[in-house]
């Protein structure tokens, strides 16, 4: 309950509130593209500076292989299960949805840890970047399969030859193009090139940009949370019609994620803090750089079913509910 009462959370609180009643609240889309930027900028600074401070331990490298496993096992296993209720398409595109990661949850977490003097190594910032991709590129492999299986060569006969039709055209984006966009994301970049000023200039670039990443970070975030609670309210909509089990996938999805990645955290010896955050990554979904590549990538597939699911649904469970709770379990298990 406690969690509930840091400003941050009560202004998304309110977002959704405003949204729900339809109120002509709304923040300019150039503010709100400018706040998640100055969110990432601080978050890359953040880790940066901490990471110069510590180096690279055992911890760090234990906590970046966890990190990539994830990427990997989330969106594998979401898609064999996902596939026995839904089209391959619609399956491929919730499984990257779901094995990607939401940065805005993640700074949330980082500012909860802050709050509460919980420990966390500036690496993670490293780990977020590193678990964007790695389900965009699985999805698209899947998507490209599927493809391939259901446009097959039809041999025609043509005298005493056969000639073959050309199968019909491949919608989506190719690998290639996919993995270009996904390495060179405007977001992605900034979070990247912000932790390596970070690291270079160490303490003293954490002095000197002090009143730009830190005594403003609480106020942006609480705005840009404003921001994304019309948005989840907005979001609502996307789910009238869809089946029970899509819910439940929304809920009891993140939640095993978490689990996984607690498991990790235990057999790596993480600390808390980085366990915490672990879990959080796992448990996110994205709803910003993943569905925007899916549009294009996948098209096949429903963007209403994965967008929906995302935001309407695992957003707010783990702003509101999540974090807390996997702060909580990290600290007792983690010690």
């Amino acid at each position: 309950m406690q969690s509930l009462l840091d400003p941050a959370i009560l202004f998304f609180v309110f977002g959704i509130v405003a949204g729900t009643v339809r109120s002509n609240l709304e923040i300019p889309p150039q503010i709100s593209r400018f706040l998640s930027l100055y969110l990432l900028m601080a978050l890359g600074l953040k880790g940066g500076f901490a990471l110069a401070k510590s180096g690279l331990t055992a911890e760090v490298a234990a906590s970046l292989v966890c990190a990539i496993a994830l990427a990997i096992i989330v969106p594998v296993l979401g898609y064999r299960v996902l596939r026995r209720h839904l089209s391959g398409f619609d399956a491929a595109a919730i499984a990257a949805t779901y094995g990607s990661v939401s940065a805005v949850t993640f700074v949330t977490a980082v500012q909860y840890l802050e709050s509460r003097g919980l420990a966390y190594g500036g690496h993670m910032a490293a780990a977020l970047a590193m678990m964007e991709s790695p389900a965009i590129v699985i999805a698209v492999v899947l998507a490209n399969t599927l493809r391939q299986r259901q446009v097959a060569p039809v041999a025609v006969a043509v005298g005493s030859g056969a000639a073959v039709a050309d199968p019909l055209p491949r919608a989506g984006l190719s690998l290639p193009r996919i993995l270009h966009e996904s390495l060179t994301d405007g977001a992605q970049m900034l979070l990247v090139g912000s932790m390596v000023v970070g690291v270079l200039t160490g303490e003293a670039g954490r002095v000197v940009m002090q009143p730009f990443s830190g005594d403003l970070f609480k106020g942006m975030l609480a705005f840009f949370l404003l921001d994304m609670g019309l948005l989840v309210a907005r979001s609502f909509g996307q789910l009238k019609g869809k089946p029970g089990w899509v819910v439940v996938y929304a809920v009891v999805g993140p939640l095993t994620h978490a689990g996984l990645a607690l498991a990790l955290a235990v057999v790596a010896g993480l600390a808390p803090g980085n366990g915490a955050l672990l879990m959080v990554l796992a448990a996110s979904a994205s709803y910003i750089a993943v569905p925007a590549v899916l549009r294009y990538a996948i098209p096949e597939a429903n963007p209403s079913v994965y967008f929906g699911m995302s935001l309407g649904i695992t957003f707010p469970l783990n702003i509101l509910i999540g974090i807390p709770l996997y702060v909580s379990i990290a600290a007792a298990v983690l010690r």
